[in-house]
């Protein structure tokens, strides 16, 4: 079964395509530690049903992420309710941790904060 996970913010980039406005995506695991997945290990994890993710915004809504496609084959992670960019996604604020440091998670790729 797949570890379903909040993404409660991101790092952004500078660019316009959908698949490369997203560097990281970050967290809360339930102990209350940081993990900072990056964007193509986030769309694997969906892809193999490691990790399923979803976002809560006001008014107790919550979107499933998934994983699109653009016309150039190029995946990346939006809301079941976004068009072609990551619109929800990119609502959420920016991730406040700035030192990161990977460390193992048996079949996940996450980053601890420090």
């Amino acid at each position: 079964m797949a570890r379903y996970l909040r993404i409660r913010s991101i790092v952004k980039t500078e660019r316009t395509d959908a698949h490369e406005r997203i560097k990281d995506i970050c967290g809360l695991m339930p102990d209350g530690s940081h993990w900072t997945l990056k964007h193509e290990d986030a769309v694997l994890q969906v892809e193999n049903r490691t990790c399923a993710f979803y976002i809560e915004r006001p008014g107790d809504k919550r979107y499933d992420v998934i994983v699109a496609m653009d016309v150039r084959a190029h995946k990346y992670l939006k809301t079941d309710t976004d068009r072609d960019q990551p619109d929800e996604l990119l609502f959420l604020p920016t991730c406040h941790h700035v030192v990161h440091t990977s460390y193992a998670v048996p079949g996940r790729h996450f980053t601890a904060a420090v």
